[in-house]
């Protein structure tokens, strides 16, 4: 059985007046979600270029301590070793990107998310952290310590 012609126009428009609904509604969807996404997503900061930082003086860094400060956008860990020494290093974990810390009793550098430890030198002496802390360099002039990058 043959559709008499007028039918198969009927059909023809109707359906494009569905793709025509079908594609207003993807728009409509489109346009309420991308602001959506957009909102939730985070802005790209740019990296602060930062070549040296003030930690604060010689006297106020004990032996046998460590002290985190803002390198930029990251931290970095000074420590006095007991002999006297000022040693910096990134403080981030080389395993997950923890912030480490300096642990008296365990007299290394500890990461509490896995028990990572790290010695005076920034090698990795137990737990998963693969491979060491990456080294900064340190000044001190009229009594004053400096981070700076270890280039």
């Amino acid at each position: 059985m043959e559709y008499p012609p007028q039918l198969k126009q009927q059909t023809s428009r109707r359906s494009f007046l569905g793709y025509i609904l079908a594609g207003g509604f993807v728009a409509w969807l489109a346009a309420i979600a991308y602001p959506l996404f957009s909102y939730l997503r985070p802005p790209k900061q740019a990296e602060v270029e930062v070549t040296s930082v003030k930690v604060g003086t010689l006297s106020s860094l004990p032996k046998e301590s460590g002290v985190i400060v803002r390198f930029g956008n990251k931290p970095v860990i000074v420590v006095r070793t007991a002999a006297g020494e000022v040693r910096a290093f990134s403080a981030t974990c080389t395993h997950l990107d923890c912030t480490v810390q300096y642990r008296k009793d365990f007299g290394s550098i500890w990461c509490a998310c896995h028990n990572g430890r790290y010695d005076l030198n920034g090698r990795n002496i137990a737990g998963p952290p693969p491979r060491p802390l990456d080294p900064y360099r340190v000044s001190i002039q009229g009594g004053d310590v400096f981070v700076s990058k270890n280039v």
